[in-house]
């Protein structure tokens, strides 16, 4: 008998006989990954081999996993898939900095973490790849490697603030990444002066030296400036601020091009009734919708979207600059766009009243949202209406057609003034009414399927002529925004359809699909979904972790359902949220999770998204005829393309916290009532009811008894007193510190929810 077979055999047995204990699951598992060296396995596989149907043994196999990851003997890729580990003298890693000075490194395939003490880091950064040599390991201490050669460097730029004095100068930086500032010489100061916010290029690191020397290689402005603070974040995750002035000439060189001969090469739809519907600020229209009706009760809607990739053509020098900066980014009060000015916001942007060249997907549909048939075509439209949200919302509202979750929103509600029988209400009332019905329909079916709907409220800010915060609102999607959504998803579906979807019949049966960039999203982290099962069953809910992904996702969202308008709703998001994987871009199809689509791509905003763009070129591409594009070249656009969208993410997440410090710098001292959105073992983050705003009550501050974190349960316990801190509890806090350097908001605990209660 196979020995692992015959090892389950053995392992089942004491299973039925109630004997299947940890040491019995980690003998197994040892087994399994010494005769399979070179293989990975994933969790639920291991449940299927050792026959865990039941919560509490996928949580004691869990447990038996983490710690094998811990001894080093298995490692994980984060993913859900477990290998084991064989470790040599010398290895490869990410050098990964700690302000403790306890830097570690991360081996290249994967296993525990492998320390490094500054003494012994020579040098490294943040995120530099490096090779180590591994120590001499002392009984009952964790295994020590010291850095013999710093192979990639991943950053050599700092952005700070200066600090001159008569004859050099120091950039003082809150990087985790530096331990020490950066010594300028007088000559590399570039005329910098104290409390001038710069950015500065490590130059040279001597070896017996502590602080790395620099140079001035641009003043961002003086400390404190919103503009200067604004292109420090950018600076500081090393994406770009300005838009090269060559780059901006060629494309003040671009004509609009709308001839007789181009409009002849398209379908004309300038005399359909068309309209846009974005944001009251936005100013880069890159989708329009178009509807007229057809015979039998059909209609026909046209999702079209901007043709950029007739202005912007493969690698010229726009096109080299879009796919370096890979989207446009949206900080708190200016957004950072893709595509030089005169592209986004005239040429190419779908301005109402103005003939624009579009690609476009014209659907023939019922009015219960079933598409008939379709057809992708390249279009010059003339938009009618240039509709804000709010004003496509009030229309809604108006002839009572809203969604009741929206009536319940903070803010103004109009009155239904449509009488019954009588016509709708408003400029192209009719038409937006159709079009809110079918989006609905899309969206109720879409959930049939098993997608998921996370509708998380976002903090947004009022500022100044100056850029400072006055005041904040929650931003929630409403009917409005969800019309636009479902019929941008369906067409980012539809054309994946038509390139991966191989016919079962025909010349084309059974030959591979062209190549095109999917966006895929893969199946939510088996090991995060055991914990968010765990979690919600403390407030009495259940959740399917095995059975189809479609059996999966639909348990989830009644679970979401279940929660939403309850105390515990926020929280319950959140964990299942950190359950789910990061969407992003692949040429290897493996489908949306999320969405439940098993071909999803990004076609709809080629001004502020390269794949789109790629999208668009491939498909006019593939219509002619053409052969398929290079998989490796366009797999590795995807994944610039997916970095870049994360750092992107990241920046706008850094100016919401920059703003959110810098309002209640205002507020030091005042009281409010919370919600704990997070517990990490340096304390508890607490975002304030009244405004969103997020802070940190740092464990330091909890003089009360020891605390100790489990982050299995999301909670602090102290071990004395046998206080719980817990996800989602409500607190009272005051406004302790704001330090604006460091984005860093400090809260003081004042009542717990137990105290509220009592109240």
């Amino acid at each position: 008998m196979h020995p692992v077979r015959g090892f389950i055999t053995f392992a089942m047995k004491k299973k039925k006989q109630g004997r299947l204990r940890k040491n019995d699951i980690r003998a197994y598992l040892i087994e399994l990954f010494e005769r399979n060296g070179s293989k990975s396995f994933h969790l639920n596989s291991i449940y299927r081999e050792l026959g865990a149907t039941s919560h509490t043994m996928k949580m004691l196999t869990i447990d038996v996993l983490q710690e094998m990851v811990a001894d080093d003997y298995i490692a994980t890729d984060g993913e859900g898939r477990f290998h084991h580990v064989e470790r040599s003298q010398t290895l490869d890693g990410v050098f990964q900095r700690k302000r403790n000075g306890r830097n570690v490194v991360i081996p290249a395939d994967g296993g525990k973490s492998i320390m490094v003490f500054d003494r012994n880091a020579r040098h490294a950064l943040d995120g530099d790849r490096v090779r180590i040599t591994m120590l001499a390991r002392r009984p009952g201490h964790a295994r020590e490697a010291q850095v013999t050669e710093i192979l990639e460097r991943k950053q050599d730029t700092f952005v700070g603030r200066l600090k001159v004095e008569r004859g050099y100068g120091f950039l003082i930086t809150e990087s985790r990444t530096l331990d020490n500032d950066i010594f300028i010489p007088k000559q590399n100061l570039g005329g910098g002066q104290t409390g001038d916010k710069a950015v500065v290029r490590i130059v040279e690191w001597p070896d017996d030296s502590k602080s790395p020397i620099g140079r001035v290689v641009d003043i961002l402005g003086r400390e404190g400036d919103n503009d200067a603070e604004m292109n420090a974040i950018l600076a500081e995750f090393g994406l770009p601020y300005e838009y090269p002035k060559r780059v901006e000439e060629a494309a003040n060189r671009i004509e609009p091009g709308i001839t007789p001969d181009e409009i002849a090469r398209r379908e004309d739809f300038r005399e359909v009734l068309t309209f846009t519907i974005d944001p009251h600020d936005a100013k880069d229209f890159d989708d329009a919708l178009s509807i007229r009706p057809l015979k039998n009760g059909r209609w026909e809607v046209g999702v079209h979207i901007a043709d950029v990739s007739h202005y912007v053509k493969e690698d010229d020098i726009i096109d080299r600059e879009a796919r370096r900066r890979a989207t446009s980014i949206y900080l708190v009060d200016r957004t950072i766009p893709m595509l030089p000015e005169r592209l986004c916001n005239y040429i190419c942007s779908l301005r109402p009243d103005e003939e624009k060249l579009a690609y476009s997907c014209i659907f023939d549909m019922n009015e219960k949202a079933e598409v008939m048939g379709w057809r992708l075509v390249h279009t010059v439209i003339r938009s009618n209406r240039r509709f804000a949200y709010e004003e496509v919302q009030a229309i809604l509202e108006q002839n009572g057609e809203a969604s009741p979750e929206d009536l319940v929103q903070p803010g103004e509600h109009p009155a239904v003034v449509r009488r019954q029988g009588q016509p709708p209400v408003g400029e192209y009332a009719a038409e937006l009414i159709v079009l809110n019905r079918m989006a609905k329909a899309l969206r109720q079916q879409r959930f049939r399927q098993g997608g998921i709907g996370f509708d998380r409220p976002e903090v947004r800010f009022e500022t100044d002529e100056k850029g400072h915060p006055i005041s904040t609102y929650i931003k929630v999607a409403k009917d409005a925004n969800k019309l636009i959504e479902e019929f941008m998803l369906l067409a980012n579906r539809s054309v994946a359809e038509r390139i991966g979807k191989v016919p079962k019949n025909g010349p084309m049966k059974g030959k591979k699909p062209k190549v095109i960039p999917y966006r895929i999203h893969d199946l939510p982290d088996p090991e995060k979904l055991e914990n968010l099962r765990s979690f919600v069953g403390k407030f009495g809910y259940k959740l399917r972790t095995d059975g189809s992904k479609t059996e999966v996702s639909k348990s989830l969202n009644r679970l979401l359902e279940g929660a939403k308008g309850k105390g515990e709703e926020n929280v319950v998001t959140l964990v299942a949220l950190r359950a789910m994987q990061k969407a992003r871009y692949s040429v290897h199809n493996i489908g949306h999770y999320g969405l439940m689509f098993p071909y999803y791509a990004h076609f709809t905003s080629p001004i502020r998204r390269y794949p789109d763009t790629i999208l668009h070129r491939l498909l006019s591409r593939y219509e002619e005829g053409g052969r398929s594009a290079n998989e490796s070249k366009t797999e590795e656009l995807c994944e610039h393309c997916s970095a870049m969208e994360q750092l992107a993410a990241t920046a706008e997440r850094a100016s919401i916290k920059y703003k959110q410090v810098e309002f209640m710098a205002d507020r030091l001292g005042q009281e409010y009532e919370g919600t704990i959105s997070s517990i990490t073992e340096f304390g508890l983050y607490v975002e304030l009811t009244e405004n969103g705003c997020e802070g940190m009550v740092p464990l330091r501050d909890l003089q009360d008894d020891y605390y100790e974190f489990d982050d299995r349960n999301y909670c602090l316990f102290g071990r004395r007193y046998h206080r719980r801190y817990r996800l989602g509890d409500k607190v009272r806090v005051r406004v302790a510190r704001a330090n604006l350097e460091r984005k860093q908001l400090d809260f003081e605990l004042l009542e717990s929810v137990d105290m509220l209660k009592k109240k």
